[in-house]
């Protein structure tokens, strides 16, 4: 029989903070959209347009964990994974409902701290406030200026080794 494959890989934004919930064994479980978007030339005129798509994406266990806990809506994720289908009869219209969503095998989160929109850290930040000890404000000044050293001639005796 030939070896088959069902691989997904992402890179997008979450468009909406993630839903955790826990099963009644006590594992947890993340659902949330990543949109993606591709650029496609209209055929009509030589403009470009942008085309998003959305994704379902569930995670399980520990990674489920990971997601309640670090990524929120804008945050750009590197996701890879499979493709599933699940159905279930719809309560209200007794009707069979499907629904394909990517279940996560690895899963890297790629914004800094800041990135996302709901973040109270601006992503220019350099460091905690060492005075606002648990308040969640953050040290926005600058960096000290560095001595430039440009203009500083260096030899092979100035070199350690």
């Amino acid at each position: 029989m030939a070896k088959t494959i069902n691989k997904v890989t992402l890179l997008g934004n979450l468009g909406k903070d993630p839903e955790v919930k826990f099963l009644p064994s006590g594992q947890a479980v993340a659902n949330f959209g990543i949109a993606t978007t591709d650029r496609v030339k209209d055929k009509g005129s030589d403009s470009w347009q942008e085309r998003t798509e959305w994704h379902n994406i569930t995670a399980y266990g520990r990674t489920a964990e990971i997601v309640r806990d670090y990524v929120k809506k804008g945050n750009k994720l590197y996701i890879e994974g499979r493709l599933t289908t699940r159905s279930w009869d719809d309560k209200e219209t007794g009707k069979k409902v499907y629904r394909t969503e990517i279940v996560v095998n690895e899963l890297v989160l790629l914004s800094g701290r800041g990135e996302g929109a709901g973040d109270a850290m601006p992503a220019s930040s350099y460091g905690r406030n060492a005075s606002s000890s648990n308040t969640g404000s953050f040290d926005q000044r600058s960096p000290a200026p560095q001595d430039d050293y440009a203009h500083a001639e260096i030899t092979d005796d100035d070199i350690p080794f």
